[in-house]
């Protein structure tokens, strides 16, 4: 973060409220070399402050600016850019969010070249210990609901979350669509999870347009609750998958919307195989830190598929997440390697131990994710 705040005026840390931003903005103030002065547009004379005229107010300013819940101003990215600009530099930005820039308004307009994204993820099974990971699995990402007293405290503190998410955060950034409807749209995407969106069929079952749910499900993504993961067109002489992809960013959510809150009902459950999925893919890629332009799926209609593609064409890595202790190589994951060109397919799986399955085919413990990953080959994609 130090870096990324060397190399520009400002850095914005995206993610969900409660998600951890104004920790990390701490810990980075912490390090800063120089003074560290905090606007927290939820208090009240903080925002009239930065409202009445913010260009007095931060002008004055030098050092680190941290400025959270940013969201609540958008009329702020014209002034932070004006500011920028400024040669000799005497203070850079830190901003904290809540939202996608294309949910913010203006800001990737106003700050194109200045800024750089962050988006922070939920604790990821490196910080929490793999051994841990069935309870990290369940109750999600969040450090409230995983540092709650037991699962159904979780559970509580989730739909507390669900509902204050609804009737406050989405109605801040202009959002329109009433709490109730967009309850029932999410928990309907919680089905969904896993799947190729298919917005025609989903329009069908919700009863809307389907430009309707798709907005909704834009809405969703740049709230930084949804992934939406592109797929990947290879130049292959078959019919490929050309629809996105959708993903609950965190598992703990997605149990809460679907009515799972212990380990015993998400064992049985029919989305049990895909949240693993999610969970895995989500772990990695947030620990990867991957640009969105270097995460896809590929699949074909003829049935061979590959659940996370990485990397551009020099260096190709695929990812398959299977719910079982006994992996196997199956038909698609030949031709994935082989018409994909990938230079290794890893298979993560529910076992204990990680071997090799075949030429370019590995299989990897998720409890072993941390060990036997081979992150060292990730940093050259």
């Amino acid at each position: 973060m130090l870096e990324r705040l060397r190399s520009f005026p400002i850095v914005a840390i995206l993610g969900p409220r409660q998600i951890g931003k104004t920790t990390l903005a701490r810990q980075v103030g912490r390090r800063f070399p120089r003074a560290t002065h905090r606007l927290d547009l939820e208090d009240p004379a903080d925002l009239n402050r930065l409202t009445d005229d913010p260009g007095l107010v931060l002008r004055e300013l030098r050092g680190l600016v941290v400025i959270d819940e940013v969201q609540r101003a958008p009329d702020l990215f014209p002034i932070l850019r004006v500011l920028a600009d400024r040669r000799p530099l005497p203070a850079r930005f830190l901003v904290l969010g809540s939202a996608s820039p294309d949910l913010i308004r203006q800001s990737s307009e106003s700050l194109a070249g200045r800024v750089v994204y962050y988006r922070l993820g939920g604790l990821d099974p490196w910080e929490v210990g793999f051994h841990r990971l069935p309870r990290r699995w369940l109750r999600g990402g969040f450090p409230p609901a995983w540092l709650a007293r037991s699962n159904s405290a979780a559970t509580v503190w989730l739909e507390s979350f669900i509902r204050t998410f609804l009737e406050r955060d989405l109605p801040e950034l202009g959002v329109r669509v009433p709490g109730p409807v967009m309850r029932r749209f999410w928990t309907m995407l919680a089905h969904w999870h896993g799947q190729v969106w298919k917005a025609s069929e989903f329009g069908r079952s919700f009863g809307l347009a389907d430009t309707t749910v798709r907005r909704y499900l834009d809405i969703l993504t740049g709230a930084l609750v949804v992934r939406q993961l592109p797929p990947w067109h290879a130049n292959l002489a078959k019919r490929q998958v050309k629809a996105p992809k959708v993903y609950l960013r965190d598992t703990g959510l997605l149990h809460a919307l679907l009515g799972i809150s212990d380990m015993r009902s998400l064992d049985v459950h029919p989305k049990s195989g895909a949240s693993w999925e999610g969970f895995v893919l989500e772990s990695i890629v947030d620990r990867l830190g991957l640009p969105d332009q270097h995460a896809y799926f590929w699949a074909a209609h003829s049935g061979a598929e590959v659940d996370l593609l990485i990397g551009p064409d020099t260096a190709r890595i695929g990812v398959e997440v299977k719910r079982t202790t006994a992996p196997k190589v199956t038909r698609s994951m030949h031709t994935a390697v082989r018409d994909l060109g990938l230079n290794e397919l890893i298979l993560v799986h529910a076992g204990q131990q990680s071997y090799r399955l075949a030429d370019r085919v590995r299989a990897v413990a998720a409890t072993r994710l941390d060990r036997d990953l081979g992150l060292g080959l990730w940093p050259r994609l």
